[in-house]
């Protein structure tokens, strides 16, 4: 999700102190509202602006009513992704409790530890993409759960401008690309031990760039089992020439080893790498969010296959019997929930005819089996809404990272 052009005002929370790894600790009393979750106030808005811009000039629309808009959409959308899937999970409900009454910025990033705990990045209270909210701020971006929601453990401050993913790997270790831009922070990807320590920094802090060891706003890490590091890079230029449009491998100890991919919309070819991940068959599979598809490499980078059918993809999950949950947060056509036209002309964002929402099935053979439906109602916001990030627990139940300001888990029935 990109930042210009957002509504969305920058929420100002309080700072922790203490040393750089923060575990829980019992916090002031919350309100009865906010006692089992920390939903910030943009949580349920569906991206509205509680007072919405009136529509004016030339081929001006009305402000579009829910359940009154005349535009349905299709079963299938036109790049074959199913709307009319069975939800096998119960409605979403705010999830992860922050001490000292703060509340979930925008997020994006969700990841399972080895040991079942459920890990989650925070732009430190602010909304939108990229920038550094993180950079001066008191609060630590890396946050570690157990499956109730209860905090465990945080850590990273002062290390990022704004982190993007994160990832965790077969030895425990937690990677987090941090696309955002600072003095001397941002474009970087860096591994913490699981208990906080700062491991290795890869790319130039601060510096965006082209050449083999910088970025230009990093998405997400991955981790193949021989250790190689995968860097999806970068989240700049949708729809236009400008920008990277490549995943960057690296070596266990950080040593640079090539890349593969580029601008374009065919075979093999990226606009907006979001999301890595590796199957069973250690394939990796990259969410190539522009071109509304999910791509499958080898591991030294050749191509294999495109998918069409799970959506616009912001983020995905393979579970280890190769299920795959591809949470789909900015699918769009011109229209908007507020009755104007908002689309770029870049055509960011332009997948017709798809639901919103969280498709599940199988990383094996391309099987689409279940959604978990986007609440809000169609028009969508010209913006991303419900989770840009995905993961599940060992008993099935779904957690996604909502740009808007929370998380949510959906408990299977």
């Amino acid at each position: 999700m990109r930042a210009a052009g957002l509504w969305m005002v920058v929420a100002c929370v309080a700072g922790l102190g203490g040393a750089s790894v923060q575990t829980a600790v019992s916090a002031q009393a919350p309100s009865a509202s906010t006692a089992t979750h920390s939903a910030g106030p943009s949580a349920d808005s569906c991206g509205a602006p509680a007072t919405p811009p009136q529509a004016t000039g030339r081929g001006a629309q009305p402000i579009f009513l829910p359940g009154q808009y005349p535009v349905s959409l299709p079963a299938v959308s036109h790049l074959g992704a199913r709307n009319d899937l069975p939800n096998p999970y119960s409605p979403g409900v705010h999830w992860g409790r922050l001490p000292d009454g703060r509340t979930w910025g925008s997020t994006a990033g969700i990841a399972r530890g080895i040991d079942d705990t459920i890990w989650a990045i925070d732009r430190c209270g602010a909304s939108g993409a990229g920038g550094g909210g993180c950079a001066d701020s008191q609060l630590d971006p890396i946050l570690q759960f157990d499956t109730t929601g209860k905090l465990l453990k945080s850590f990273g401050r002062g290390v990022m401008a704004s982190p993007h993913k994160i990832s965790i790997d077969r030895a425990g270790d937690i990677w987090v690309a941090d696309s955002g831009q600072a003095p001397g922070k941002g474009h970087q990807v860096h591994k913490f031990s699981p208990n906080g320590t700062l491991v290795m920094s890869l790319g130039k802090p601060g510096v965006a760039g082209s050449g083999p060891g910088e970025f230009n706003q990093p998405t997400d890490v991955a981790v193949a089992a021989n250790g190689d590091i995968y860097v999806a890079d970068g989240h700049v230029g949708g729809g236009t020439a400008v920008g990277n449009a490549r995943i960057v491998r690296f070596d266990r100890r950080g040593a640079y080893l090539g890349t593969f991919g580029k601008k374009g919309m065919g075979p093999g070819e990226l606009d907006v790498p979001h999301a890595l991940g590796f199957d069973s068959r250690g394939r990796l599979f990259v969410a190539d969010r522009q071109n509304n598809r999910l791509q499958i490499f080898d591991a030294l980078g050749k191509f294999v296959d495109s998918w069409f059918q799970f959506g616009r993809p912001s983020g995905f999950f393979i579970d280890r019997d190769d299920t795959i949950y591809v949470a789909d947060s900015e699918s769009r056509d011109g229209r908007t929930n507020l009755g104007v036209l908002t689309l770029a002309q870049t055509g960011y964002g332009f997948n017709p005819g798809a639901r919103r929402g969280i498709r599940i099935g199988s990383a094996r053979n391309g099987s689409v089996k279940a959604f978990i439906p986007d609440p809000c109602p169609y028009p969508y916001p010209g913006g991303s809404s419900l989770a840009e990030g995905v993961v599940t627990d060992r008993e099935g139940n779904v957690y996604g990272a909502d740009f808007l300001g929370t998380v949510r888990k959906f408990i299977k029935r």
